[in-house]
């Protein structure tokens, strides 16, 4: 009976450990399943009875570009909880969790392939390799766009696994830009307003939303080595929530004033259910409310609660609404831009 009350006790030690260990990877599983469902599933609810019609694999394209952001958003957001995580006294920096850069860089290195070539197709899916016209990519100016988001992607995934995973923010920095001048194109009236309101709103969106994430799991890594970093943990969350108001303050002045450059004011009640770029467009607003109400709810626990940690709670909702939020984006960049009625 000695021998074995240890072998028994360990059992039932280490079962509800894995039980929650195997529930969240099942829950990871499901929600990366449904971000992955939107961009796939979305153009068809979207241009339902709008008599608009898209590129033939929109899908695919929308999952690519969410798959593209979310890899942006990961090392950003891991270098930009780190410099806050050093400005916090007392911090166990000592226990950071894994990083997830060079997996981050190789889904967007994936990514950025794919969609190169799409581009080297003329803005095709392509079914056989003699499809592609790769020579041409260095003849255009999305190819071009295209192959610099591939090589950044490959130099972004070699700086995170060197001694200097820091040095990843000038890769990255040159997808951020390569994404705001693909989407403004010269014959596009102000394409450097746009690029330049693109590019603070991508930004602003990774830092954000990879920043939140990687903040949790620092949370969640300080929390297991030691209890005494619950107020390193507390300070964190409360410095990173004071940042985030002002990243959202930013996301929403540039998402409004890109939208309105693309929708004129007096159209845009019609546009919003009339189109499918209004729809989708319309969806995100949505979206992004439910996420500014949950970090509100953090913002308040930080304030009022005796247990400041619990603003983790609403801050994991959060994090979810953000990376739906990301895959809704995907969408929203494959699909033909709305009218610009008169």
């Amino acid at each position: 009976m000695t021998l074995m009350r240890p072998t028994a006790e360990a059992a039932g030690a280490s079962g509800p450990a894995r039980r929650p260990a195997a529930g969240r990877a099942v829950a990871l599983l499901v929600l990366v399943a449904v971000a992955a469902l939107i961009p796939l599933l979305g153009p068809r609810s979207a241009l339902d009875g709008t008599g608009e019609a898209a590129a033939p694999g929109v899908g695919g394209i929308a999952l690519l570009r969410a798959a593209l952001f979310a890899a942006l958003c990961v090392p950003v957001g891991e270098l930009f909880a780190a410099r806050l995580a050093r400005r916090v006294p007392g911090a166990p920096l000592e226990h950071a969790p894994r990083s997830w850069s060079p997996y981050a860089a190789a889904v967007g290195f994936v990514a950025a392939l794919g969609l190169a070539s799409v581009v080297a197709t003329g803005n095709l899916l392509p079914h056989h390799l003699s499809d592609m016209d790769v020579g041409g990519l260095y003849q255009s100016r999305d190819g071009k766009l295209a192959l610099l988001e591939v090589n950044a992607f490959l130099a972004a995934g070699l700086c995170a696994l060197s001694r200097r995973p820091a040095a990843q923010v000038w890769p990255l920095a040159a997808v951020a830009l390569a994404e705001a001048l693909r989407a403004h194109p010269a014959p596009e009236h102000g394409p450097l307003v746009g690029s330049g309101l693109t590019l603070v709103h991508v930004t602003c969106a990774a830092l954000w939303t990879g920043g939140l994430l990687h903040v949790l799991r620092m949370l969640r890594a300080w929390r297991a080595s030691s209890e005494a970093a619950d107020a390193a943990g507390a300070a964190l969350l409360g410095l990173y929530a004071r940042v985030a108001a002002v990243l959202f303050a930013a996301l929403t002045a540039t998402g409004v004033w890109s939208a309105l450059r693309r929708m004129p004011p007096g159209t845009v009640l019609d546009q919003l259910t009339a189109t499918s770029y209004g729809r989708t467009l319309l969806a995100k607003l949505l979206l992004v409310t439910a996420v500014a109400v949950l970090a509100l709810l953090a913002r308040l626990r930080l304030r009022r609660v005796a247990d400041r940690l619990s603003a983790c709670v609403p801050a994991r909702a959060e994090v979810v609404a953000l990376g739906l939020v990301v895959a809704v984006s995907g969408l929203l960049t494959a699909l033909p831009l709305p009218i610009r009625w008169s």
